[in-house]
């Protein structure tokens, strides 16, 4: 029997306000041509089909064309969703579209799908585990007197394993989107202050194959049984020297699992991206003195949450790199306001609703604001430009660099 392993498709993601979705559209196509190559006996999608919950109009035409394609191809594709998903919106259609081959995870009420497949050695059944909080199983499973207790997720993962029907001495396949104890994660994906989103890989002992979501990184944990396929495309700086790839999954008989990567080809990929270093700034906390007792004295971030904070968007890469210098000191950031504009941060520092994050070249030596100085200052960051060296600088690009 063999599957292939996808997940973390991100359909209509941005990254630093920039569409993926050409891209994307690309990346599909290269993985129908390993799928055309391989010849699988299934799909399997784990979560995180698309960037949000409310996808956008194109990234709902480009899913729909993919499946369209494999549906075509007579393959059985079994997917589910993840935590960017929402959950009705994929289980949304599932029972026709299970008839054309497309098993999309039904919303979690206590009960999983699966689905049987045969080959020489026999069946194998493939379990759809979509994306589950403590609270949702909690929920689903409210009738049962151990229900209040799950407040984890290694319990809530525990409990929906406990309540699916496995055939231990079949051969078992399990599609999830959880956060494994020992997986390395990288800067693309939604981090959880300590770690309480982590489960244990011993959960899934009963299964000969699962094939895992929600890192974007490709790497097994703690055994090759155990697999994050990760993302096919780059979505982070710390992702620029990972060779992406596609996982074809070969069960054997009973017990007997074979891995196959395929890598994608790097014509348009991270091996000919360029990276010009444009100018190194600092962010920096200013405040209107007429409003808040600022003095020269440095203080401790912690600190900082004493006062309203104003900050750049939870879209901007600011707003990513703040809330993880104040979660790796295990602070909580709550900003007051969020904008799109430093001009307009510094506005309403002036006027005294807060003190606002801004990098330091856009302070000047004889502005009302004063910088607050920090015991120890947030690391410096740096203005990139990001391009593919095969590809020449559009003239809005051309013109950005004169201006800088």
């Amino acid at each position: 029997m063999k599957l292939i392993h996808l997940s973390d498709l991100h359909l209509g993601k941005r990254v630093n306000e920039f569409s993926m979705i050409e891209d994307q559209k690309y990346i599909l196509d290269e993985i129908l041509r390993i799928i055309d190559k391989e010849e699988p006996d299934g799909i399997l999608l784990a979560g995180d089909l698309y960037d949000r919950p409310v996808p956008s109009a194109e990234a709902v035409q480009l899913f729909d064309s993919f499946l369209t394609r494999l549906a075509k191809r007579k393959l059985p594709v079994y997917a589910i969703g993840g935590n960017h998903d929402s959950a009705e919106r994929i289980a949304f259609g599932a029972h026709i579209m299970s008839s054309s081959g497309i098993c999309m995870s039904p919303v979690y009420d206590g009960k999983t799908a699966k689905y049987c497949l045969m080959d020489s050695y026999g069946e194998v059944w493939i379990h759809l585990l979509p994306f589950i909080r403590p609270s949702v199983v909690r929920h689903a499973l409210s009738g049962e007197e151990s229900a209040e207790e799950i407040r984890t997720y290694q319990e809530a993962v525990q409990a929906a394993v406990e309540h699916m029907e496995i055939e231990k001495d079949k051969r078992n396949v399990l599609v999830a989107h959880q956060f494994a104890v020992g997986a390395v994660s990288c800067d693309s994906e939604e981090i959880t202050v300590g770690g309480i989103d982590q489960i244990e890989v011993s959960v899934f002992s009963d299964f000969d194959y699962v094939a895992l979501g929600h890192i974007h990184s490709p790497q097994n944990v703690g055994s090759p049984k155990i697999r994050y396929c990760g993302t096919p495309l780059k979505y982070s700086f710390s992702e620029s020297g990972q060779q992406k790839s596609v996982t074809v999954v070969e069960l054997l008989e009973k017990g007997q699992v074979d891995l196959i990567v395929c890598n994608f080809p790097n014509s348009r990929l991270g091996n000919h991206m360029q990276i010009r270093v444009l100018k190194e700034f600092q962010d920096i906390f200013i405040g209107n003195p007429e409003y808040f007792p600022l003095n020269d004295m440095p203080r401790e971030l912690n600190t900082l949450l004493e006062y309203p904070i104003l900050m750049l968007s939870g879209k901007s890469t600011t707003s990513e790199y703040l809330h993880q210098a104040f979660a790796s000191q295990g602070l909580n950031l709550l900003p007051e306001v969020e904008l799109n504009s430093n001009d307009l941060l510094m506005d309403l520092a002036r006027i005294g609703l807060g003190i606002a994050c801004i990098p330091n070249y856009m302070l000047s030596p004889d502005d009302s604001l004063k910088p607050i100085s920090l015991i120890s200052g947030l690391s410096p960051r740096q203005l990139v430009l990001v391009y593919h060296d095969g590809q020449p600088l559009s003239q809005a690009a051309e013109r950005f660099l004169e201006i800088l």
